[in-house]
């Protein structure tokens, strides 16, 4: 016999105290209070900020459910082990029998020993702070089970409410799971103690005599009983994970998975509860042959029920019979995604579309002629930074966004943008801590043109801008607080606030002006409720340990009214205080009731639905405007749910933030407002100035347009055989190798069966399948207005028309479209001269509108120099219906040119290129700029007034103008005498076309001279 366990106790007795060092405890006293400063500078500070905003319950109900759940999760899973350790060294034999196997383990017993407590306590420690931390990430998962609504609607097979499938199903799982994970560790510690300390024998044993003591029998016994049943519950459990199958041509339970799939882990139920009980009996009577043989039995079912019989089931009965067997079930895929993704009250229309131009053919379209956007919003920004940035230490977003204002009583497609905050524009000697968080605080005000009209000299005709603000939205608004201190591009923190008494000016720079008093500057200083105070000793310590600079506690800067702004992205901040929402991955300016500000379209996801199709939405909203951003996008893996239920923003002055119920009968929403039922007001509360601000989301109709390019087949065998699936096109102005998609676009435009034009958000559809035909085959717009009356959206809002074009018709798609820009000699010829010198040809985005009985195609055209100072000014217009291209100086010339001399309809830059207004004179700041474009004087109050700009004097800008316009006359003159069999007068056309174009080249030649 050997002895077991036997420890050894030190000889000599007890050892002496040694005496604690005074400067040992000095050191760990102040090491403890710098650890707690720290930890207490990110913690408290973040209660600090959401106390501020008045979401202090949202951080503690959140920290509160992590907590619980961590030390729920803590306790389970170190207790577990814990327990399971001391249980098996307790219950150690005193003797063990003397075998070689015996023998080994001695040495192995001596080894540990001396560190068998450090072990039985660190190791549970370890993996329950690991199993703390998982179980505390399911924090929302927990709060919706707690917090559950129904749906009102039931799954097709079992009919249960979806609520289960998407509140509790989650919770169960990973109950279930986490429980599973405990009794496996637990079990593994019990079976390492035991084996180590002689409880179980793995080598010889004498005949007849057992390999486990009683206690280790017992003990092993009743974790695998445990586990066994947990394993009982995880089957059951799959039975209704099933129902969110992803499946090669639909997601949900097939045919094979009802029949034999679900019904066999069922009986994998029954079999693992049958073996739990074996295990049971074990525990009493000894005997572990019989759950050997039922873990044999539940291996063997597992196989045979759970993956041979369905797999025979898949391979003999369904396949060759898979279009009747499956047609329910892929039914049930339509009918559930359909719902999930708000697709489902979709107006659909064939659309027989000509492909013919005829004369007069825009009339019944003349709205929507007269507000085409010719403004694009990802080009521009460089002409809104030289024309009215103003200074450098003020920027703009490269990307812009399309908004609509109402202009002397009548509605405009505008592009606006925020003069942000940018100290990265300020040289290295003005880069300092006043500087970069006292003075420089904030941005300054609004810049927005017409989107369907050019300025002077191509140049965005703004209605908004300079610096102080003025223009039409100053006066609309009767003046609004123009200072933006959160702004996406803000990313630093500032300091604000000086008390009232105090008698230094203020310090925090508005902008630079000749007739300043305060040495040519006007300063400001902050006046709202923004951030958290920073006035007392203890926040001033807090915060310069958060940021890391002691700057904060010494500086006269900071006084007893000051605040302190820091997270001041508007995403952040709605992802802050509301983090069960998804956010769009676009924020967008408005001025509204006198402040700017943020709107941010937020959604409640799921990815539970029943027979839903899972959408990887990092796919479907991708497009040329994210990969052009290159910021990641912040929205889950995958989801088979979405509704854009919240419209939050974010006051760019003071950075408030209010959630708004957009769509109150989401039982998702509804279950997150019975977790935070403070958070979300109701629509009723939104102004009416605001409502008219509010679009359709951009992300949401992304993964719209995607789920239709299938989504559009609702017949089981059409969608089996896939033969109709759609496509959305690539953008065709990409110059990636492999293009992005094209993005969708917000234009006003009135559809097919539509009353009156609407602010919309549109894209086409392409065939699918492996094809490089790119004809149009399908148009979506989606009613983007929410209208202007408070705490109400308008009846059409949200409303999804989608235009089916004939098969068996042929109208070019945006990739032939621009194929045929691109390889018309006459317009390559002219833009080849536009880029002689230094200068380059950018193509604007191609706009895609159902008028005229057909598909209209819009592209501006816009030339930017190579050097020097680059920004972009509209030259041309490219527009296209059928095979018909007209190509000219504005919009209304080349719409004039298609449709056989006249289309019907005035353009939005009708009679630009005759009269165009003056170049606005600079602010007198010392940096380029210009005041906003002054209305027109003529009958329509789109159209710019003033002298022509061109001319001889002009550097030879009025003979380029002059030949080119020649040129586009002369090739209209040619496509017409083409189309007509005029052969005598196609060859007369191209030959003045030809003397047009040496005209051209001639003019730029001589304009370059001059400007060198």
């Amino acid at each position: 016999m050997s002895f077991a366990a036997a420890p050894r106790r030190p000889s000599g007795g007890a050892p002496r105290a040694r005496r604690r060092s005074p400067l040992g405890v000095a050191i760990v006293a102040v090491a403890a209070v710098i650890a707690a400063l720290l930890l207490l500078a990110q913690f408290w500070t973040e209660v600090m900020w959401f106390g501020q905003l008045g979401f202090s319950r949202v951080i503690w109900t959140e920290w509160g459910m992590r907590a619980a759940l961590f030390a729920g999760g803590f306790l389970l899973m170190a207790g577990s082990v814990f327990w399971s350790f001391t249980a098996a060294y307790r219950s150690r034999p005193i003797y063990a029998p003397s075998t070689p196997e015996q023998a080994t383990l001695d040495q192995y017993r001596e080894a540990v020993e001396p560190l068998r407590r450090v072990v039985m306590v660190a190791a549970p420690v370890l993996v329950g702070f690991f199993a703390g931390v998982a179980a505390s990430a399911q924090w929302r998962t927990v709060l919706l089970a707690f917090n559950s609504e129904p749906f009102g609607e039931t799954d097709p097979e079992f009919g249960m409410d979806l609520g289960f499938f998407v509140f509790l199903l989650p919770a169960l799982r990973f109950t279930v799971g986490f429980l599973i994970s405990v009794v496996v560790i637990a079990g593994i510690a019990g079976l390492i103690t035991h084996y180590l300390y002689g409880g179980l024998r793995v080598g010889p044993a004498a005949a007849g005599g057992p390999r486990t003591t009683t206690a280790a029998r017992v003990h092993l016994a009743i974790i695998g009983a445990v586990g066994l049943l947990l394993i009982a519950g995880n089957y059951w459990l799959d039975r209704y994970s099933i129902l969110t199958n992803a499946g090669d041509r639909f997601d949900g339970a097939s045919y094979a998975d009802v029949h034999a799939v679900i019904p066999a882990k069922g009986i994998l139920t029954v079999v693992a509860i049958f073996v739990a009980a074996l295990f049971i009996v074990t525990a009493f009577r000894g005997d572990w042959r019989l759950p050997a043989i039922g873990v044999g039995l539940m291996v063997v079912s597992a196989i045979a029920i759970g993956g041979i019989y369905p797999a025979v089931v898949q391979r003999f009965q369904v396949n060759p019979n898979a279009q009747e067997l499956e047609a329910e079930y892929i039914q049930r895929n339509i009918d559930a995604t359909l719902t999930a993704f708000d697709i489902d009250d979709i107006e659909k229309e064939q659309y027989d579309a000509t492909t013919e131009a005829e004369e007069g053919a825009l009339r019944a379209d003349a709205d929507t002629a007269a507000s085409i956007r010719l403004l694009d919003p990802q080009i521009v920004s460089p002409s809104f930074r030289q024309l009215q940035q103003n200074k450098q230490y003020y920027n703009f977003n490269d990307s812009l966004s399309v908004d609509r204002y109402e202009i002397d009583g009548e509605s405009r497609d505008t592009v606006i943008a925020v003069r942000e905050l940018n100290l990265d524009g300020l040289g290295q000697d003005q880069r300092n801590w006043v500087n970069d968080h006292t003075v420089y605080t904030h941005g300054y005000g609004v810049v927005a043109a017409y989107g369907n009209q050019p300025g002077p000299d191509g140049r965005p005709a703004f209605f908004e801008g300079g610096i102080p603000s003025q223009g039409a939205i100053t006066d609309m608004e009767g003046e609004y607080e123009p200072r933006i201190y959160f702004s996406p591009s803000t990313q630093t923190y500032s300091v604000v606030g000086k008390p009232e008494g105090d008698p230094r000016d203020p310090w925090e720079l508005d902008y630079q002006a000749d007739d300043a008093d305060d040495g040519g500057q006007v300063n400001t200083t902050f006046a709202g409720d923004a951030g958290p105070e920073v006035g007392s000793f203890g926040s001033k310590l807090l915060y310069a340990l958060k940021f890391g600079e002691e700057q904060i506690l010494f500086s006269d800067r900071v006084t007893s009214e000051s605040q302190i702004l820091y997270d001041r992205d508007p995403q952040q901040r709605v992802s802050k205080v509301a983090p069960w929402l998804t956010l769009d991955n676009r924020v967008y300016p408005a001025v509204v009731d006198g402040r700017v500000k943020w709107i941010v379209d937020a959604y409640t996801t799921s990815d539970a639905v029943p027979y839903s199709t899972s959408t990887p939405l990092d796919e479907a909203v991708a497009d040329t405007l994210t990969t052009a951003s290159g910021a990641p996008v912040e929205l889950p893996e995958e989801v088979n749910y979405i509704r854009n239920s919240v419209k939050a923003t974010v006051d760019a002055y003071d950075g408030s933030v209010d959630l708004y119920a957009w769509d109150a009968e989401d039982p998702i929403l509804k279950a997150w407002t019975n977790v935070f039922p403070t958070s979300v007001k109701p629509m009723e509360d939104i102004s009416a100035d605001l409502m008219s601000h509010v679009r359709y989301p951009e992300d949401l109709f992304k993964v719209q347009r995607t789920l239709l390019s299938q989504y559009h087949v609702t017949d089981s065998a059409e969608f089996f055989s896939g033969q109709d699936f759609w496509n959305n096109p690539a953008d065709p102005v990409s110059d990636a190798a492999t293009a992005p998609l094209q993005p969708p676009y917000y234009l006003t435009l009135k559809m097919p069966g539509q009353e009156e034009s609407s602010f919309s958000l549109t894209s086409t559809f392409i065939p699918g399948g492996n094809t490089d035909r790119e004809v149009l085959t399908g148009f979506l717009a989606v009613d983007a207005d929410a209208g202007n009356e408070a705490g109400k959206k308008a009846e059409d809002y949200g409303k999804l028309r989608l235009l089916e074009l004939p098969r068996d018709t042929t109208v070019p798609g945006p990739g032939q479209v621009q194929n045929n820009f691109d390889s018309n000699p006459t317009i390559s010829e002219q833009l080849n001269i536009l880029q002689i010198g230094a200068s380059t040809v950018r193509r604007g985005n191609q706009l895609t509108l159902p008028v005229g009985g057909g598909l209209l195609y819009v592209q501006p055209v816009y030339i930017q120099s190579t050097g020097g100072t680059q920004f972009p000014l509209l030259r041309k217009v490219l527009v296209a219906f059928g095979d018909d291209i007209g190509f000219a100086d504005t919009l209304d010339e080349a719409l004039d040119q298609v449709f056989g001399g006249d289309s019907g309809a005035q353009a939005g830059d009708a009679g630009t290129a005759e009269d165009e207004a003056p170049i606005a004179p600079p602010t007198g700041e010392g940096e380029p700029g210009t005041d906003p474009t002054p209305e027109p004087s003529g009958e329509s109050s789109g159209e710019p007034s003033g002298e022509p700009t061109g001319g001889a004097g002009a550097g030879g800008t009025g003979s380029l103008d002059a030949a080119l316009q020649e040129a586009a006359d002369a090739m209209a003159d040619a496509n017409a005498a083409q189309r007509d069999g005029d052969w005598a007068a196609y060859g007369e056309a191209q030959d003045r076309l030809q003397q047009a174009l040496e005209d051209a080249i001639a003019a730029e030649e001589a304009q370059s001279g001059s400007a060198g």
